[in-house]
C-alpha cells in the first residue's frame, strides 16, 4: 500500500484525486505544477545537508576545474 505523505496544509482530498489519475495525467499535473512554481520564482531553501556542503565549499573552495574536464567525467559516469 502507498504511504500517505502530505502535510496538514495540503488538501488530502485533492491529493487523493491526483492519485486516481493515470500515470500520464499524473506526470502532466506534476509538470504543470512545477512550471507554475518555477514561473513564480519560488526556490526552496537548502536542506541542512546542502547548507553544510555549501558552507564547506565556501570555507575550502579547492582548485577550479574547467568545464571540459567536468563534462568528460560526467559523460564517463553515465556511460558505465
Amino acid at each position: 500500500m502507498m504511504q500517505t505523505i502530505y502535510t496538514d496544509a495540503m488538501n488530502a482530498k485533492l491529493l487523493d484525486q491526483a492519485r486516481e489519475l493515470n500515470l500520464a495525467d499524473q506526470l502532466e499535473l506534476v509538470e504543470a505544477l512545477w512550471d507554475d512554481v518555477a514561473a513564480r520564482g519560488a526556490v526552496p531553501p537548502p536542506s541542512a545537508a546542502q547548507k553544510a556542503e555549501l558552507d564547506q565549499r565556501i570555507a575550502e573552495p579547492g582548485e577550479p576545474v574547467d568545464w571540459s574536464t567536468v563534462k568528460a567525467e560526467a559523460l564517463a559516469r553515465i556511460q558505465r
